[in-house]
């Protein structure tokens, strides 16, 4: 009698990571080798490509099969994600070898993103690593839960049991508690396809299967479809006046015509009209299907929104905790406004505390910091600038996890995996004022700005400031001065000159500054704000218009050789660190509203050229008037 045929299992997602030079990429090749997945062509270019760039002599390098990039050739590392696609009669695969470089850790987190399995790669020669342990981490982290630890190159140390026993137990004991269902351990060869497709007959001591068999039986089915509904919406369609649709890919659940459903930021119910497919109508669709949902009723939807069953709602709030692995190689400054991308959803977020930093190696988490650096990881606080809808990224991948982008960049500059929202001053409202701002300026017949005055330390910033508060104040402007020593004596004065003190020290300024605002003041700030980011966080505060930067351009040697205060002398002998100009950069507005060149002008003449742009811009004067006159005023 015939045994049965083995049922065909789904596609299998897995990813390749470990340490640099554990051998990741060989395997890869080596498995589509094995599985004929390398066609003729193919085959002749990697044995000429071996020859030129390979590592192992006159066999084939199977490395060169995936490693694409001509600097990963040239270098013997893998640099980008190559992704590659093989079958065998029982499953199919798609396999991300990703990088092991610790220098691109970020790219491995993002083959991990969509991963079921890890093939963990551990070189036997040099055990468990600080970057195996980061990638064990990360992959933890990212909510993969079957790990096939490969102990590589074995043939290299005799194919000694010992050698992997140790590994294994090493291993075992450091992932206890990051919560795998599964870990296989096989010890094999990737050069020589020792335990790769087949028994190896150089371990008779192994008695487990080979890499293909365990990646063929392993169970990763995907429940999403058994999940509430999440539904972010990519699109609203409007081809005509008769149809409005709202199109994207449901994240989970399943959502069928008739269904109730709730605008997750909003509240708003309704029910689902029609389930529109890419051929037509459909009575259900779930979890991976990309569909339009027309709705019952007119209500007001805009891409970024969730839709979800009125029973099971996603959480709604502006603070939450999240894991972050930070990929940028500036370092993460609390304070600092990042564009956060979730689902279909974009808001500018900051992030207002580390509470603890993770050890890669022991897992301990360490507190009392204040920035993340490239490749680290950490639990923190983030305030968004409007409430967002999402789930722990533990219940659900999809809506909660999110990037965070570097502003003035356009970077991505970290990974973000929502922990648990933060109930903080949930009682806390806007309250309506019946004196508006608009109502005090009018009053002071002035119209409310911020005046940023941006230099080098030296350059004559807050000289001018004052000479132009003087002027103002003398053509009857109400005005109030920010001076960035005068504020560290008071507001500030809890805070340093690291990177992530001046960001705060900005921070807070540009809060008090907007605060003046809206008494109706043109507030002067004069601070050396090194920053574009903060700069450009601070005209974010107040409406178009009301932030006039002022660049007060006066070249290092000169500032150096006034040295009013003789700080340059003290930072240049060492003295002072984190000193703009000499041991921290200064990043120059690009378009600033004014640039004052101090070069051959006077303070007063420069103080001039400032007053002038206010009166034309309708800050006070004539020009305020006849703003004034055109609303019927």
């Amino acid at each position: 009698m015939n045994a049965p045929v083995p049922a065909e299992r789904p596609t299998l997602r897995f990813l390749t990571c470990g340490s640099v030079d554990d051998g990741k990429s060989t395997l890869i090749g080596r498995l589509l080798f094995e599985q004929n997945g390398i066609f003729d062509d193919q085959l002749s270019a990697l044995e000429r490509d071996s020859r030129k760039h390979g590592t192992v002599g006159e066999d084939i390098d199977f490395a060169l099969l995936v490693d694409g990039l001509e600097a990963e050739r040239q270098q013997g590392i893998t640099i980008d994600v190559a992704y590659r696609y093989f079958s065998t009669p029982r499953r199919s695969f798609i396999v991300a070898d990703t990088p092991g470089h610790e220098q691109y850790t970020r790219n491995m987190a993002t083959g991990a993103s969509n991963a079921d399995l890890a093939i963990l790669l551990v070189d036997a020669r040099k055990g468990l690593l600080t970057q195996t342990r980061r990638h064990a981490f990360i992959v933890s982290l990212l909510g993969i839960r079957h790990v096939i630890l490969a102990v590589n190159k074995i043939d290299l140390m005799g194919y000694d049991e010992a050698v992997f026993t140790a590994i294994t137990r090493d291993f075992e004991a450091f992932a206890a508690e990051l919560g795998f269902k599964s870990i296989t351990p096989i010890p094999l060869s990737a050069r020589f396809g020792d335990n790769v497709s087949e028994p190896s007959r150089n371990m008779p001591w192994f008695t487990g299967g080979p890499l293909l068999q365990a990646l063929e039986d392993v169970d990763v089915s995907d429940h999403k479809a058994d999940k509430p509904l999440r539904f972010p919406v990519q699109w609203v369609n409007r081809p005509n006046l008769d149809f409005r649709g709202y199109a994207g890919t449901i994240a989970s659940g399943t959502v069928a015509r008739g269904d109730a459903v709730v605008v997750a930021n909003s509240g708003k119910t309704t029910t689902v009209a029609r389930v529109v497919g890419p051929s037509g109508d459909l009575e259900r669709a779930a979890a991976g299907d990309a569909v339009t949902l027309t709705l019952s009723d007119e209500i007001d939807i805009t891409r970024g929104d969730m839709l979800a069953h009125p029973q099971a709602r996603p959480t709604v709030a502006d603070q939450f905790a999240a894991q972050l692995i930070w990929m940028s190689d500036e370092r993460l400054l609390p304070g600092r406004s990042y564009l956060m991308k979730l689902a279909t959803r974009a808001v500018p977020v900051t992030v207002t505390a580390i509470k603890h930093r993770i050890d890669v190696n022991t897992l301990e988490e360490t507190g009392a910091v204040k920035t993340l650096g490239l490749n680290e990881i950490g639990l923190c606080s983030l305030a968004a600038s409007t409430p967002v809808a999402f789930d722990p990224y533990r219940e659900n991948p999809d809506t909660g996890a999110f990037i965070l982008i570097d502003r003035m960049t356009n970077a991505t500059a970290a990974a973000g995996l929502v922990d648990y929202p933060l109930r903080r001053a949930t009682n806390v409202h806007h309250h309506d004022q019946s004196v508006t701002r608009a109502s005090r300026a009018i009053l002071k017949h002035q119209h409310p700005a911020i005046v940023w005055f941006t230099g080098l330390s030296g350059s004559g910033k807050s000289t001018i400031a004052n000479i132009v508060e003087s002027r103002l104040h003398a053509s009857g402007v109400h005005t109030t001065l920010l001076d960035g020593d005068n504020v560290r004596h008071g507001l500030n004065k809890n805070l340093g000159f690291t990177d992530a003190d001046r960001v705060e020290n900005v921070r807070r300024v540009g809060e008090v500054a907007k605060l003046m605002t809206e008494a109706g003041l043109v507030v002067l700030c004069s601070f050396i704000s090194p920053f574009e980011a903060e700069r450009a966080m601070v005209r974010s505060l107040v409406a178009d218009g009301e932030f006039i930067e002022v660049f007060v351009d006066t070249p290092l040697e000169d500032c150096i050789a006034r040295d009013p205060k003789g700080l340059y002398q003290r930072a240049l002998a060492g003295e002072i660190k984190n000193f703009t100009g000499i041991s921290q950069p200064y990043e120059r507005p690009a378009k600033p509203d004014l640039l004052l060149e101090t070069r051959g002008a006077t303070p007063e003449q420069m103080a001039d050229a400032v007053v002038s742009l206010l009166e034309e811009r309708g800050i006070f004067g004539t020009a305020w008037w006849s703003l004034r006159e055109g609303e019927g005023i």
